[in-house]
This record gives structure tokens, C-alpha cells and sequence, in this order.
């Protein structure tokens, strides 16, 4: 099957009309449903908001005009305050970005290990590396900061580790400890 110009002056005849486009492909003939969903949107045929109108054999019915109801104005969006930008320093390192709110996508965060799944050691150690955690923002990691996130991110005080990695891992000794652990002693402490 070839799109010639003909059955290009149908599908555009059809498409306005209001057809769908499993009925466009039926009267085509040769042509699936996807086919004329794909050459609609490449020649840019504009979409249509409401439903395919009737088969041309339907008689067409006009609905009844339902009632105007008045819109209530949507409340304006909050945005923070603009923060003045700091003066440039002559050889400082370039300044971060001053944080935005993060919006919660409504997603819930992956899942962590819970405490009984980890070891009372990892634990302990975990709890002491983050007292002397650097508490790094995303934008300041680099390949040699342990990218262990600490907190909820959509509050201010969500940080990273930021403690230097462990060879090849992307986190410290201590979170390490924890992300990688054998499958035997996970199962065991599950029981």
C-alpha cells in the first residue's frame, strides 16, 4: 500500500470530517488503524478535543446546550521571593545555586533497608559516619563523595553523605556496609 495523493486527499477529507481512524482505514482499505494514526500526525493534522463524530449513515443529533457555570479563578502560584544574587568574588569558586522548594512528585521513595535488615554493626557504624557526614548538596558530589542520600528531598535538610568513596563503590566504608550485603545474611535476619 502507497499513500497516494488521492487516498492522502481522503484521509484528510475523513480526519476532518471527524471519522476516526479505524474508520479512515476501513474505507482506505489496506491500511491498518496505526497507519493512519501515523500519516495524520505526520502531515500535521490537528488533533480533535471531543470524541469521532458518527458514521455518515448515523443521523447526527445535536446534545441539548448545558448550563453555563461560572469558573471559580484558580488561586496564583506561590513562588519564593527573589533572593539577590551574592557580589562575584574575584577568584572564588562559582557560587551554587540558590536551592528551589522541591515539589514532591507524588511518588513514593524507593524502598531503604529497614533496620532489621541490617546489621546491628552496620548500624552503629553507620549512625557514627554521619555525625562526621559532610552533608554535601546533589550539586556538589563528585565521583570521590559518597552519594548516600540522608532524609526525605522534599525538605531543607535532605543531604548527601559526602565522605570519601570506597574504591569502585559509589559510597563510603560505612554505607557500603550496608547497600552491599550478602543475599544469605539478609534472608537470615528477615526470619
Amino acid at each position: 500500500m502507497s499513500w497516494t495523493d488521492e487516498r492522502v486527499e481522503l484521509l484528510k477529507k475523513m480526519w476532518g470530517e471527524g471519522q476516526s481512524a479505524s474508520q479512515i482505514a476501513k474505507e482506505l482499505g489496506g491500511v491498518t488503524r496505526n497507519a493512519v494514526i501515523g500519516k495524520v500526525h505526520r502531515l500535521g493534522l490537528s488533533n480533535r478535543a471531543t470524541g469521532a463524530a458518527p458514521a455518515k449513515s448515523e443521523p447526527k443529533e445535536k446534545p441539548a446546550p448545558s448550563p453555563k457555570v461560572e469558573a471559580k479563578p484558580k488561586p496564583a502560584p506561590k513562588t519564593e521571593p527573589a533572593r539577590p544574587a551574592p557580589a562575584p568574588a574575584a577568584e572564588s569558586k562559582p557560587a551554587v545555586p540558590a536551592r528551589r522548594q522541591i515539589i514532591p512528585a507524588g511518588q513514593p521513595l524507593p524502598p531503604q533497608p529497614s533496620a532489621n535488615e541490617i546489621s546491628p554493626e552496620a548500624l552503629a557504624k553507620v549512625n557514627e559516619v554521619e555525625k562526621k557526614a559532610k552533608k554535601l548538596t546533589l550539586m556538589e558530589l563528585t565521583e570521590k563523595t559518597c552519594k548516600w542520600p540522608v532524609g526525605d528531598p522534599a525538605t531543607d535538610d535532605f543531604w548527601f553523605c559526602g565522605l570519601p568513596v570506597e574504591p569502585g563503590k559509589p559510597y563510603c566504608e560505612a554505607h557500603v556496609g550496608v547497600a552491599f550485603q550478602p543475599m544469605s545474611s539478609r534472608r537470615d535476619r528477615r526470619r
